[in-house]
């Protein structure tokens, strides 16, 4: 079958709920990826930050196989013989008292949610169902009803009504917004993503961190990171916190916990907020489960072993530099923003009407994998384990095909 073979079969029989670039990955290794004609891709994109520590890591796949081959799921009714182990790891390797293990990132941000309120109302003696949670404008936090509630994206919104209430949004980097809606005495959370990823990687100023986490301290607030995308190495630290040495009350991670194998997610806090949950009051069958922790533990310890947050400190340093050297050459790009490996450049309308889907199309008609956001914004996050030639690599290929709609504007224009 060739590429668009598969891509028909996905057209009849998929919802269509997604707007996939017209590549068919057949297999992957570390920074690379091959469709099913044989062609190489430099992956750009890692799986929106699932794949940190590269496609099918070795040591992550051999925890997987073996596991796999003794056992994959009891469900919480039972114990089993690796979640302890697995839960011991996650809890000293961040600090924490507690882990409640999920799937997928939305779920690991559901929980938090969830025990926010649980804590607001058994810990700060907040009136039943006045709990209020305080996200951010511009927030990805993934596609359930809490999630699109919490949303202005009307993408993600618009035709899901009625919403959850309890929510209340805020400016992006705005600490007097954040301070107004502390004021209320039924806020209980903040929940917020450190850089705004799916808005176009956001970055806030210095200090925005601290400032927000003191804040919530001072009205008796929880400080909820959703770092599911952010962390595990993905901006030069093992949290994108630590920049500013903010440790959340509740830290939410996924994607890049199981190295992109399997759905890991994760929520992390101490015994006062993590307890308030009690037995039959929240759960899932697959969360904790036995393939899950082994694959969750190798996956940490690679980030570790292969200091992969120094590398994406180092490369996306790196990174930027060139990019700004196009940035300052060409009319296209109008800047180029990020923190480690996760980057973004923005696309400057063009006459000839091509955005930055167009853009893109044309990066994988030259062997490198990336994805709009936003309409003119492209997304740079490839796995943390890459080197500085491969960053060269992606550096002449993006220049390359910028220069190809350079001209392109350039003869508009004339």
């Amino acid at each position: 079958m060739t590429s668009q073979d598969f891509i028909k079969l996905e057209e009849k029989y998929g919802a269509h709920n997604y707007h996939p670039i017209d590549v068919v990955i057949d297999k992957g290794k570390g920074v690379w990826v091959w469709d099913v004609e044989g062609k190489k891709y430099l992956d750009f994109l890692s799986a929106y930050s699932a794949v940190n520590q590269g496609h099918c890591h070795p040591k992550i796949i051999s925890a997987l196989t073996e596991q796999a081959q003794k056992l994959t799921l009891t469900s919480r009714a039972f114990y089993n013989s690796v979640l302890g182990e697995y839960e011991k790891y996650i809890t000293e390797y961040f600090g924490y008292d507690k882990i409640l293990p999920m799937n997928t990132g939305v779920e690991g941000d559901e929980t938090a949610f969830k025990l926010a309120r649980k804590w607001a109302y058994a810990v700060k003696g907040v009136p039943e169902n006045k709990a209020k949670i305080i996200f951010c404008e511009g927030n990805f936090h993934g596609r359930t009803m809490m999630a699109v509630s919490a949303s202005n994206d009307p993408d993600c919104k618009d035709g899901y009504g009625p919403y959850l209430p309890g929510v209340e949004l805020i400016p992006f980097n705005n600490i007097p917004a954040l301070e107004k809606a502390l004021q209320d005495p039924n806020a209980c959370a903040f929940l917020v993503e450190p850089i705004q990823g799916e808005a176009g990687v956001m970055v806030p100023d210095e200090g925005y961190l601290k400032k927000a986490y003191d804040l919530c301290k001072s009205k008796n607030v929880l400080f909820i990171a959703d770092e599911v995308q952010t962390g595990l190495c993905r901006t030069g630290k093992l949290l994108a916190c630590d920049h500013e040495n903010v440790r959340p009350d509740v830290l939410i991670l996924g994607k890049a916990l199981s190295g992109g194998v399997m759905p890991i997610s994760a929520v992390l806090a101490d015994d006062d907020i993590m307890l308030t949950i009690k037995p039959g009051q929240h759960g899932s069958t697959f969360g904790g489960n036995p393939l899950a922790a082994k694959v969750a533990i190798a996956s940490l310890q690679v980030l570790k072993e292969e200091k992969l947050a120094e590398n994406a400190e180092k490369m996306g340093k790196y990174f930027r530099q060139e990019m700004q050297k196009i940035v300052d050459e060409l009319e296209i790009v109008s800047l180029v923003r990020g923190k480690g490996l996760l980057n973004a450049i923005v696309i400057k309308p063009t006459k000839s009407g091509k955005t930055a889907w167009d853009v893109c199309v044309e990066f994988k008609e030259n062997g490198l994998l990336a994805k709009p956001t936003h309409g003119d914004i492209i997304r740079f996050a490839p796995p943390l384990v890459i080197t500085k030639e491969e960053i060269d690599f992606a550096i002449k290929t993006i220049r390359n095909v910028l220069m190809k709609f350079e001209h392109e504007v350039v003869a508009v224009e004339a």
